[in-house]
């Protein structure tokens, strides 16, 4: 296959600087940009191409380049990047071969088809390649063979010529049609021997060649009424290609005057989207003679050729649109009028019509290549490559090309019809993970025609989130003498990625204290940050105590955060409802909801250190509702179940002993009731005491009262002369 090399400076990559170049011209904060850009841009580049060239019919799959040579590109390099090549209106004429990337025929090609009477016939092509982005500008051209032998319109042709015609006189014939180009179109047209007549190969003004019949000899109807020729058209293939039609000449009686149109030329403009039907214009002949050999009708001289879309009226010369037209398909038409008398003679001119373009055709989008998902946290993604194109002339052909303002990604222009879809900066998949896309490609012509196409971006996610605990500070209790495995609470954390990024997993943190024997006390499950206590716990040998868990995920790289969980110890012979954590500032917390009728108050000694408050705060708070503690196992259910029917049996011997004591103490019970808006509470105290270093311990009243939220201490006089030691021991 013959290889051209364009006039330019070699080929055509997509630079840096080119880039550069269009988007000056374009403003920054505008999403639109047009064609008319890319041409500009274009133009001051020039013209730089490879150009290949095919003969038409040639089979498909035939070899036609080296591209990988032709580009100056590595072996392999056009299959690492992607290679495609791009036709105008989706046509693949050419192909990559998959293995050796050589460029071969896609089909079969027919020049007359593809560029109809247009030489040379060049299909213009783009070499796209990816990573990095990359055009190469190249054509094909399309070489015509000598398939087609000219054709006249009809098998025979009727000449009527007056007997007293001089020599020298000339006859317009119809012309043949040859569907070739070049030199293996129509050439020259010859006729049979005879010794009246020659032909001449005339050509017109839209460069096709008809024959022109001229008289040499003067005709005599009584020696020869009739003569019949036969007229050949040649072209210049070779072998050269003929076809033949038959003239058949009546010679006339003398008709002195032939019909003569008032122009020999007339010019008419039809927009593309006339109706049919619609007058285009009226030509008129008119004939000196009298009677019928000065009647003139009228007729189009060509009428079977196959583009011809007019008519005209026999009577009134009316030339009106018998077919659609089609701008891109002819711009103008030249058609030949003749006008004849009823002696037989005839006139003849021509009508020249120019087509004016109308916005009949949207533009059209063809996707060269989609990236879907694209990856978070990373600036200037080519998204898509695409190009556009128009079938319409002038403005209506001018294209302006948009996405939505409130999308994070920009259309950069490329070179000639091409745009690139980028990210206009990182994005965040945890913000949106998916994106659906309008291009907009609307032309400029009026009205104004667009074309939409719809693509879907979705973002892969990034390990950009460390888990986050649902609180800062766990408190978990737990009472005393549990069994080993005892579920005592949880953690929880949540990762705002997807996937394994997604994923958390729980584990502890070396505890502060290093004599904390954390590893023996509590294990944490790794998947879903339950915890569990590994053995029976002793309130006597450790009343609370604090460690960290810590929460990671698993993404690369693994991203973690950290919580703090304070345990708190129950005394298991504990049966109030108080307990005092941290000793240090001497609060005592409710562990348990407190019913109001359960007990009517509690007597609490409270013992401070020497340089502790000695009862400055008077007021305890009492929780309003507590959670109810999480669920326990089967087996703790069954255990409680029965300790509390045997519990029944012995409460129920120990309220008749009580009853009996109260009774005895009434006087000192009524003394220490405390006052509510429901009158006075039963005098049920309970006493606590116990050996310390101060030298004095008070007695306290703790009061619950129906509907408050607080517990209330009242300071009553000394009851036990000796000392306790500074922690909170209740007895129920």
């Amino acid at each position: 296959m013959d290889v051209v090399i364009g006039t330019g400076k070699g080929f055509f990559p997509l630079e840096s600087d080119l880039i550069e170049m269009a988007q000056t011209k374009v403003h920054r904060n505008k999403r639109q940009v047009t064609i008319l850009i890319i041409w500009m841009i274009l133009w001051e580049v020039g013209s730089e191409s490879i150009q290949y060239s095919v003969l038409e019919e040639t089979e498909s799959g035939m070899f036609v380049a080296n591209l990988t040579k032709d580009l100056g590109l590595k072996r392999g390099e056009l299959a690492e990047r992607g290679a495609q090549v791009v036709f105008k209106g989706n046509r693949q004429h050419l192909q990559l071969d998959p293995q050796t990337y050589d460029l071969l025929l896609n089909e079969k090609l027919d020049r007359e088809e593809l560029c109809g009477s247009t030489e040379p016939c060049v299909l213009p092509f783009q070499v796209l390649l990816e990573n990095p982005l990359q055009f190469f500008q190249a054509a094909l051209r399309v070489r015509d063979i000598n398939d087609h032998a000219p054709e006249f319109p009809t098998r025979e042709m009727l000449l009527k010529i007056s007997e007293i015609t001089t020599p020298g006189k000339l006859f317009p014939l119809k012309m043949a049609q040859d569907l070739d180009a070049g030199s293996n179109g129509l050439q020259s047209y010859i006729i049979s021997s005879n010794p009246h007549f020659h032909v001449l190969t005339r050509i017109r003004s839209d460069g096709r060649k008809f024959p022109e019949l001229v008289l040499d000899k003067a005709l005599d109807r009584e020696e020869q009424p009739e003569l019949r020729l036969t007229l050949t058209a040649l072209d210049g293939g070779s072998p050269p290609r003929s076809g033949t039609t038959e003239i058949q000449i009546l010679v006339l009686d003398i008709n002195d005057n032939a019909p003569e149109f008032a122009q020999e030329q007339y010019e008419a403009q039809i927009p593309e989207n006339n109706s049919l039907g619609s007058l285009i214009i009226t030509v008129s002949a008119r004939d000196l003679d009298a009677g019928s050999f000065g009647e003139v009708s009228y007729a189009l001289f060509q009428v079977d050729d196959i583009n011809q879309p007019f008519e005209i009226n026999a009577i009134t010369g009316e030339i009106r649109l018998r077919k659609t037209l089609d701008f891109e398909e002819f711009q103008s038409y030249h058609v030949d009028i003749e006008a004849t008398d009823g002696g037989g003679l005839s006139g003849k001119c021509s009508l020249v019509i120019k087509v004016l373009d109308v916005n009949d055709n949207t533009p059209e989008l063809t996707m060269s290549s989609l990236t879907s998902p694209i990856p978070e946290n990373l600036p200037d993604i080519i998204v898509a490559v695409f190009s556009v194109s128009d079938a319409d002339s002038g403005q209506n052909q001018q294209i302006v090309c948009s996405i939505d303002d409130n999308l994070p990604f920009l259309l950069r222009p490329s070179v000639e019809n091409f745009y690139t879809l980028v990210t206009e900066g990182a994005l965040d998949r945890e913000s949106q993970a998916e994106y659906n896309i309008t291009i907009t490609v609307t032309d400029l012509g009026t009205p104004r025609l667009k074309t939409q196409h719809n693509i879907t971006v979705t973002v892969s996610d990034v390990n950009d989130n460390a888990p986050a605990f649902s609180q800062t500070t766990y408190t978990l209790r737990v009472r005393e003498n549990n069994s080993p495995a005892l579920h005592i609470g949880s953690v929880s954390a949540t990762d705002r990625d997807s996937g394994a990024n997604a994923q958390v997993t729980y584990s502890l943190l070396p505890p502060a204290d290093p004599q904390l024997p954390l590893a023996s006390l509590v294990s944490i499950n790794a998947d879903n940050g339950q915890l569990f206590a590994l053995r029976s716990l002793d309130y006597e040998a450790l009343q609370a105590f604090e460690f960290g868990v810590r929460a990671a995920d698993r993404g690369s790289p693994a991203l973690s955060s950290q919580a703090r969980v304070r345990v708190l110890v129950l005394d298991d012979n504990d049966n109030a409802p108080f307990v005092l954590y941290p000793p240090q500032n001497g609060s005592a917390p409710c562990t348990e909801l407190v019913p109001r009728a359960a007990e009517a108050g509690y007597l609490v000694t409270k013992v401070v250190a020497v340089d502790g408050d000695s009862g400055q705060n008077p007021y305890l708070p009492l929780p309003e509702v507590a959670a109810v503690e999480a669920r326990a196992d089967p087996l703790t259910v069954y255990l409680v179940v029965a300790l509390a029917s045997v519990s029944s049996l012995f409460l129920f011997s120990v309220l008749v002993f009580v009853a009996v004591r109260l009774c005895r103490r009434s006087r000192a019970a009524s003394a220490g009731r405390c006052s509510g808006p429901e009158g006075h509470f039963p005098g049920h105290l309970v006493d606590v005491s116990g050996a310390g270093t101060l030298s004095q311990s008070y007695q306290y009243e703790v009061c619950l009262r129906g509907g408050s939220g607080t517990s209330e201490f009242k300071f009553l006089k000394p009851i036990f002369p000796n000392f306790v030691d500074p922690v909170l021991i209740i007895d129920s």
